[in-house]
């Protein structure tokens, strides 16, 4: 793009099309103004723009049957449609009427965004819908006669949420801004020729906001591929062994805690990411993605390249190097041996799925990721403090937590199976089948609480802490529960978030008494 922000022939194949849709009932209107002043704006800019006046369309804006796609489609609506396909941004001008649309635009959009055009409905699960739209950004200019900030902040924006979530989002269209204009009745005319320049400005740097936007949702695909949400139970494990091994030392290093769980961070990130990478065969088949499994769809969707990924995991590979010169530099009750001790655990964490063990493609995926999220990170984090990985305590106060872990990664893969399957995955589901990996999961549930309360009545886990323990029963039962339940019914391949939160909320037990007993 020029220093100008007018667009380069580059940026114009990019963004292939701008489509601006005023949705005012009259042609004659101050939106209609907005709408032309923002199509000359991003004319002069160089966009490739079409302008859309519902007004003009021939068409019936009521869904007179059960379903959009079962009355006669006019002419106008598939003309609209092929436009919204055509184009990669899409700008809606309307006024707030009642704080959303009016009904010339909402029955625009009842009828254009149409079951098999906008989305779709898994017919294999019912009340799972799959948007058709995405890839597009949108964004609004909105005028009314409140106060944009009594809008915004009293009522909370209701046609700005129900546009950008329950609508356009729906179908997977991305809303970047919602610009508002008033109050336009009381306005003056020099007021309102100062909101016409706004949408002007708004138009002419359409590219310079496209990039901004393109530059936000590629960090927000990096943090989504990241998978926060596992993180924090490993930090808790990893305290565990850093607190028992001061209690008994009587000394806490901080620089070499937090150095540690940052070379134990960057490992569990590369893991991350080599899974998306190496995994993308089974991803790109999946058809029960979800918060838990499937991955974090990012390469899946495009949103980022494979050679950006890779080049990521080269990068971070590489930052373990100093990470551990550091980490050992100044420590003199570590060892060389502990160096290949903690080096191995990280190859081991790794090998999940990059070549050449590719654990989870040999039929360990679900012990390493047991293994190295429980025992042998309790262990890192007490070697780190104390030189010792002989001490008893860390090991088998991380037996309960190896149990709880197992079912929450043996039912991930059930969602996955069909998928994990043609991809050549031997996961605990493909090798033992549905049932059989259920089965599995209840019996690790039913030892890990068996596990805790043997470490409590041997003085493993002491004091009143310890007795909290038992707090794990109720929650073993509810999970053994509704374990039973989902394999009497045939342990389908199918999502199962609700399951899932259960089993990983099982999980935060068997680390916070223990964090609890060492404190």
């Amino acid at each position: 793009m020029h220093s100008d922000g007018f667009a380069t022939q580059e940026d114009r194949t990019t963004i292939a099309k701008i489509l601006v849709i005023c949705g005012h009932p009259r042609k004659d209107s101050f939106c209609a103004g907005l709408a032309q002043a923002y199509a000359l704006g991003a004319r002069r800019a160089g966009a490739d723009l079409e302008l859309l006046y519902v007004a003009d369309l021939q068409f019936d804006p009521h869904v007179r049957s059960a379903s959009p796609n079962q009355q006669k489609t006019e002419s106008d609506i598939l003309a609209a449609r092929a436009s919204i396909l055509a184009a990669t941004h899409l700008v809606f001008v309307y006024p707030n009427w009642w704080g959303t649309m009016p009904a010339l635009l909402k029955g625009f959009l009842d009828r254009i965004l149409a079951p098999g055009f906008a989305f779709h409905e898994d017919e294999r699960q019912p009340g799972r819908y799959v948007s058709h739209l995405d890839g597009r950004s949108a964004e609004l200019l909105v005028t009314m006669d409140t106060p944009p900030w009594v809008f915004r902040y009293l009522f909370h924006a209701p046609g700005d949420q129900a546009m950008r979530h329950a609508t356009l989002g729906f179908c997977g269209i991305r809303t970047l801004h919602a610009r508002h204009f008033g109050p336009v009745k009381p306005a003056s005319p020099v007021q309102r020729e100062q909101w016409l320049q706004e949408a002007y400005k708004a138009g002419e740097e359409i590219f310079i906001s496209l990039e901004k936007a393109r530059r936000k949702a590629r960090r927000a695909a990096w943090v989504k591929l990241m998978r926060l949400q596992f993180y924090p139970m490993t930090f808790l494990a990893y305290g565990i062994g850093a607190l028992a091994a001061a209690s008994t030392t009587g000394h806490f290093d901080a620089a070499t805690f937090w150095l540690g769980y940052l070379f134990i961070f960057v490992v569990e990130v590369i893991t991350v990411f080599s899974n998306e990478y190496f995994d993308y065969p089974s991803d790109k088949l999946n058809q029960n993605p979800g918060p838990f499994n499937g991955g974090s769809r990012v390469l899946v969707k495009g949103e980022l390249s494979f050679g950006a990924v890779r080049t990521a995991i080269v990068m971070l590979a590489l930052g373990l190097l100093p990470l551990g010169y550091f980490l050992f530099r100044g420590n003199t009750a570590l060892t060389s041996a502990d160096a290949a001790a903690i080096g191995a655990i990280a190859l081991l964490a790794v090998s999940y799925t990059v070549p050449p063990l590719k654990l989870v493609y040999r039929g360990w995926g679900e012990l390493t990721v047991a293994a190295t999220h429980s025992a042998l990170v309790v262990a890192c984090g007490y070697a780190l403090q104390s030189g010792s990985w002989t001490d008893p305590f860390p090991w088998l106060v991380s037996l309960p937590l190896f149990f709880a872990i197992l079912p929450s990664i043996i039912l991930s893969a059930i969602p996955d199976y069909e998928a994990d399957l043609a991809a050549g995955k031997r996961t605990a589901v493909v090798v033992l089948g549905s049932r059989g990996a259920v089965a599995a999961a209840m019996a690790s549930t039913a030892g890990a609480a068996l596990a805790a309360v043997l470490l409590h009545w041997t003085g493993f886990l002491p004091g009143l802490g310890g007795w909290l323990i038992y707090l794990v029963l109720p929650h073993a039962g509810w999970l053994m529960r509704r374990l039973r339940r989902f394999y009497q019914e045939g342990a389908p391949c199918r999502p199962i978030d609700d399951l899932m939160l259960g089993s990983l909320t099982y999980v935060l037990w068997f680390v916070l008494v223990p964090l609890l007993v060492v404190w």
